[in-house]
């Protein structure tokens, strides 16, 4: 799926996958050596993340039932974790992603479900 900001008229990930059911949600990016640019991972529902048992940092936006977002965090390191108790879903971004596009609470984002 594709991941865009609307509101910045930016690109967050073109091809994420998702994380909808308790499995996908339980593995996320566990035993993953990297996320490349382009790519995510969209985590619903969900109001919190962490990057226990990663070895990278990631960018991470939780955003609403409207696709609003509410919170922006960059450069999440591994053992760390990320709380937004409002978010509908979550994701998970190469660090970096969220300063490139100008993202930040408030604006809205749109999923292309491919």
């Amino acid at each position: 799926m594709e991941i865009i900001n609307v509101s910045k008229n930016a690109t967050l990930a073109r091809s994420a996958r998702a994380a909808d059911n308790f499995f996908a949600r339980l593995r996320g990016l566990l035993g993953t050596d990297s996320l490349p640019a382009g790519t995510g991972l969209v985590i619903e529902p969900c109001n919190s993340v962490h990057t226990f048992g990663m070895n990278y940092p990631i960018d991470v936006v939780f955003a609403d039932g409207q696709n609003r977002v509410l919170k922006a965090v960059t450069g999440l390191r591994p053992r760390r974790a990320a709380v937004c108790r409002a978010s509908r879903y979550a994701v998970e971004l190469p660090a970096g992603t969220v300063a490139r596009t100008g993202t930040a609470a408030g604006d809205y984002l749109n999923i292309n479900r491919k």
